[in-house]
């Protein structure tokens, strides 16, 4: 088949649209770079509706970035808790740290791209927005758009067809500022909103539906084309809320993999039916007395799954030296993964 490149003719009428049409959203009324750095790393496989409240409540924390680079870390983390991909917390504040000691932001895509937790698109997403720079900031909704208006179909999990989409789009990128400041959303929004996953395209909705060879072709529902993933390991859990003298049992993950440095319930590999759970408590030193519920849950993460068989249970005994025992979940970050049992465990703890 031959290879089609995005037409020049594109970016008139996506911009015209783009400039009626796009939500209206936060980080999209500032050039603020910081502003701006801090939705495009919360946005990353996270829904837009999921960020807004958190982006909010974040800037009120930590209005600059000298804030962000001097916060305790566990406040930080406290505050994207359930945001999920917790690096992303740690990364910001590391190169919080970076730009707070430069004297401020860099300006160039290559000054950006250098700092922890930002790769080829979120520098370009800043380089565009912030700094009018013309760099291709390439997302899925990007891949998604121009794979559609191209009838490309190329693997986009494969680099070489990110690359090459990448050139075409800086190969049309408007000349103004402007409309360099816009144009990287402009494309994102197309995909969000009109061109979506998961289903057929908007077609009669979309501004640039007359140069778009998919439609013409009757080929678009079918791209972009994926490679399938790979299935996600199972790993089996069970989970321990364990209740004592009005507190209840955490402690910390290790500092590096998996949701690393926060707080979990204590947990260990398998199911365990009652009868194992309670020589797994005497092994940490604990003493089972009343037994009080039994929850499942599952939780999936990008490569793994999660499968948990909890028990609520009073104990006697200090436990192992990494238990802390606490009256309030409030102070200390536990992930999302285990939502079900944090639930559980406000309720004991407020009952």
């Amino acid at each position: 088949m031959k290879q089609h490149t995005i037409t020049s003719q594109l970016p008139p009428p996506l911009l015209a649209w783009y400039r009626e049409n796009a939500r209206d959203l936060p980080w999209r009324r500032t050039r603020d770079p910081y502003r701006i750095w801090v939705s495009e790393i919360m946005l990353q496989q996270t829904r837009v509706a999921a960020v807004l409240d958190y982006y909010a409540r974040f800037l009120e924390a930590f209005p600059t970035v000298e804030v962000l680079a001097s916060a305790p870390e566990d406040h930080l983390l406290k505050l994207w808790e359930g945001l999920g991909y917790y690096s992303r917390a740690r990364n910001l504040q590391k190169a919080a740290k970076r730009i707070a000691d430069c004297g401020g932001f860099p300006e160039s895509y290559d000054g950006l791209l250098a700092l922890p937790g930002v790769g080829d698109y979120t520098a370009a997403a800043i380089a565009s927005a912030a700094f009018a720079q013309a760099e291709p900031a390439v997302d899925g909704n990007v891949l998604r758009v121009v794979t559609r208006l191209t009838d490309d179909h190329g693997d986009i999990a494969a680099p070489q067809t990110k690359k090459a989409i990448r050139a075409q789009v800086r190969a049309i990128f408007p000349e103004t500022p402007a409309d360099i400041r816009i144009f990287n959303q402009a494309l994102m929004e197309l995909g969000a909103t009109v061109c979506v996953p998961n289903g057929p395209p908007k077609c009669l909705f979309c501004p640039v539906r007359d140069l778009c060879l998919g439609r013409a072709r009757g080929t678009a529902q079918a791209l972009p084309v994926k490679a399938p993933k790979k299935p996600r390991r199972v790993e089996k859990k069970t989970v321990f809320l364990l209740l004592r003298e009005g507190e209840i049992a955490l402690r910390k993950r290790p500092e590096a993999g998996l949701l690393a440095g926060l707080w979990e319930f204590p947990n260990v590999e398998g199911t365990l039916d009652e009868a194992a759970a309670g020589e797994a408590l005497r092994a940490w030193g604990l003493e089972p007395r009343t037994w009080k519920s039994r929850l499942t849950a599952r939780h999936i993460f990008s490569h793994v799954e999660w499968r948990m068989t909890g028990y609520t249970l009073t104990v006697t005994g200090q436990g192992p030296p990494s238990f802390l025992w606490t009256d309030t979940l409030d102070r200390h970050a536990v992930p999302s993964a285990f939502a079900r049992y944090s639930e559980e465990a406000r309720r004991e703890l407020e009952g």
